[in-house]
């Protein structure tokens, strides 16, 4: 079966991963991070991507991003894998790629996801053991969105904006959600999603979202629908039907008459 094309559509919020070769780092040290960031940002501003959130540990990049057009993801992936793959090979006498094949993506309703999926990404260093507290780790969007260090360069996406009606209440209702994991089944849900590269969100989002482009946004239904299995039993019964009707006719003239 031909692989699907990956699932992006413009102007839609993206979950994004990108994950080392054989889980090997991507940054080993603060310089790593610094540079890794740098050349995130400029390739994300050349290929017209918002970026809302984002982690990046030491063998992962995590993203909520927004893309203007459906090539700006990938333009953004391949812009940062020319930048920053030839000064990690040089700085650590390595060849070759860094990536573990193709990144991954999907689209997420963001009235339902934004704030999950966010917390959720900037939760990653300490359910990875890293830090102990979320805001203890610099390299995630987390100091951004709890008020504790602005960065210019990331986009404030609508639903964050939904949480207060100032920065104040923004950063302290963002700071009471971040203090406690992301509920299992949540994340979970946005987990299989990304890696199975189908839409999340209400049934409402999927309907809009299917206008806007060709692609299956979930996968089949495995078997047959229900109301063609149900005729195909019907037509089963009455063949048997007919079958049983005529074996009876040809016993019928088979057997001789009794003499009266």
């Amino acid at each position: 079966m031909a692989r699907l094309p990956r699932l992006v559509i413009p102007n839609q919020l993206h979950h994004v991963i990108a994950q080392g070769h054989n889980d090997q780092p991507i940054v080993r040290d603060d310089a790593d991070y610094q540079a890794f960031l740098t050349w995130l940002r400029e390739a994300a501003r050349q290929s017209r991507v918002a970026i809302h959130a984002y982690v990046v540990l030491p063998s992962r990049l995590q993203l909520l991003a927004t893309p203007a057009d459906d090539a700006g993801l990938s333009k953004m992936m391949q812009s940062l894998g020319r930048l920053y793959v030839p000064y990690f090979n040089a700085r650590y006498a390595r060849t070759g790629g860094l990536w573990e094949g193709r990144f991954r993506a999907t689209v997420l309703d963001s009235v339902g996801y934004f704030v999950p999926c966010a917390c959720m990404i900037e939760y990653q260093p300490v359910s990875a053991g890293l830090v102990a507290d979320v805001a203890a780790y610099p390299w995630s969007s987390h100091a951004h969105h709890a008020g504790h260090q602005k960065e210019s360069w990331l986009s404030d996406h609508p639903a964050y904006w939904a949480l207060g009606n100032t920065p104040f209440e923004r950063e302290a209702a963002y700071q009471q959600i971040s203090k406690s994991p992301v509920d299992s089944a949540v994340s979970e849900k946005i987990w299989l999603a990304t890696r199975k590269a189908w839409a999340l969100g209400s049934e409402e989002f999927c309907r809009r979202l299917a206008k806007l482009t060709a692609r299956r946004l979930a996968p089949v239904s495995r078997g047959r629908p229900r109301k063609a299995a149900a005729e195909q039993g019907a037509a089963v019964k009455q063949a048997a039907k007919a079958r049983s009707a005529r074996s009876s006719l040809r016993s019928r003239a088979k057997t001789p008459e009794k003499a009266g």
